[in-house]
C-alpha cells in the first residue's frame, strides 16, 4: 500500500558545519517518521563523523537510489549517498571548497528529484556562502541557487515561526539597494507571494500587513516618500485582486501586532527588518521557506555555526520545524 506521508529530501548542508548533527538529531524523533518519509541526501562518512560527535552509533542505514523504493522505517537512516565529501579533506568548522562543492551537489540532487516528482519537497540544512564561493558557486544563498535551477523568476524568502510569518521585498542586498528595490511592481509581486504562501500553509484568506520602509511608515511624508509613491499604489492594486491588505504600518509595532494575532503575515521591506523580529522570537524554531519556486523548499533558519560544529550541542528544533512546515505545504498541495 502506497504511503500517504510526504516524501521529503533532507540535504545535509555544509559538511563542516552543524547540518549533519542536527539532521541526525532530528531523525531520532519518532514523530518525524510518523509525519513524513525523510530521505537524507549526503555522505555516509560525514554522518558517521557527526554520530561520533553525538556519542552515539549511526542508525542502521537504508541505502536508497530510487526514493520510491524506500521503506523509511523509524530508527533507520534512509540515505542517498553521493559519496562526495571526504572527512579527511574537510576540517570541522573551517571554510573549504570541497565542503562548499559537496553541499551544493546535495541541493542540486534534491532539487532535480523534486522537479521530477520523485520527492514531495526538500528541506535544507545550512550552506556556508564562503565555502560555496570557494567552490565556484556564486549564489547569495539557497533561494537564489534554487531559483536558477528551477528557472523561477519571481521569488522571495518567507520566514515562519510559531507566532509570526514574514515575507521580504528584498533580502541579500545592501541597504541602499534594498531601498531602490521598493517599487510598486516588486511590492505587489511580494504581496502576491504572501497570499500564495498563506494559502500553501492552509490559510485561504490571510490578513496581510505591510511594514513601512521609513520610520513611522513615513508619517504622511515627513520621513520619506516611498510609502506614498511606491507602496500604497501596490496595496491598491492588491485590493483590486480581492486580497486583504493593510495600508503601510509603522515597522516598529507591526510585528508585535502580528504576534498577537491581528495579522497572518507581514510584508517586510528588507532583510533585517523582517529577520530581527523573527530571530528574537524564534531563534531555534524559525523556518526559512523559498516561495515562488515550482517545488517546496523549507530550511532551518540558522547558519552553519562553525564555532560550535563538532561539539554536539547544536539544537535540532529548527530542523524539526522545517520538516513540519514542509509536511504542511505538501499536504496542502494534495
Amino acid at each position: 500500500m502506497k504511503s500517504t506521508r510526504p516524501l521529503l529530501a533532507i540535504t545535509l548542508g555544509d559538511p563542516a558545519g552543524i547540518g549533519p548533527e542536527v539532521t541526525l538529531k532530528a531523525l531520532t524523533h519518532a514523530d518525524v517518521f510518523a509525519q513524513c518519509r525523510p530521505l537524507v541526501i549526503g555522505d555516509r562518512r560525514i554522518l558517521e563523523r557527526a554520530a561520533g560527535w553525538l556519542k552515539r552509533a549511526l542508525p542502521p542505514v537504508e541505502a536508497i537510489d530510487d526514493p520510491a523504493s524506500g521503506v523509511y522505517a523509524p530508527g533507520t537512516l534512509p540515505l542517498l549517498d553521493l559519496h562526495n565529501a571526504d572527512p579527511a579533506e574537510i576540517a570541522v568548522g573551517q571554510v573549504a571548497a570541497a565542503a562548499g562543492r559537496a553541499a551544493v551537489e546535495y541541493v542540486f540532487r534534491a532539487c532535480d528529484l523534486a522537479l521530477a516528482g520523485a520527492v514531495d519537497g526538500i528541506v535544507t540544512a545550512p550552506l556556508n556562502k564562503g565555502a560555496m564561493h570557494k567552490a565556484g558557486f556564486f549564489y547569495p544563498g539557497h533561494t537564489e541557487l534554487l531559483a536558477e535551477r528551477t528557472k523561477a523568476e519571481r521569488i522571495s524568502m518567507l520566514l515562519v515561526g510559531p507566532k509570526l510569518r514574514v515575507v521580504h521585498v528584498s533580502t541579500h542586498v545592501s541597504l541602499a539597494e534594498a531601498i531602490r528595490r521598493v517599487t510598486t511592481e516588486r511590492v505587489l509581486e511580494v504581496i502576491g507571494l504572501a497570499q500564495y504562501s498563506c494559502e500553501a500553509l492552509g490559510i485561504p484568506h490571510p490578513r496581510i500587513a505591510i511594514a513601512g520602509l521609513n520610520p513611522h511608515a513615513s508619517e504622511n511624508g515627513l520621513f520619506g516618500n516611498q510609502e506614498a509613491e511606491q507602496v500604497q499604489p501596490a496595496i491598491e492594486l492588491a485590493r483590486q485582486k480581492g486580497w486583504n491588505v493593510t495600508d503601510p504600518q509603522p515597522p516598529d509595532t507591526v510585528f508585535l501586532r502580528a504576534t498577537k494575532g491581528e495579522y497572518d503575515i507581514v510584508v517586510a521591506m528588507y532583510h533585517d527588518q523582517g529577520h530581527i523580529p523573527m530571530k528574537l522570537l524564534a531563534f531555534d524554531s524559525g523556518v526559512n521557506v523559498s516561495i515562488g519556486l515550482p517545488i517546496i523548499r523549507t530550511s532551518v533558519d540558522h547558519g552553519t555555526a562553525f564555532d560550535i560544529a563538532g561539539t554536539g550541542v547544536a539544537s535540532e528544533e529548527s530542523m524539526l520545524a522545517a520538516l513540519e512546515v514542509a509536511v504542511q505545504m505538501a499536504q496542502a498541495r494534495k
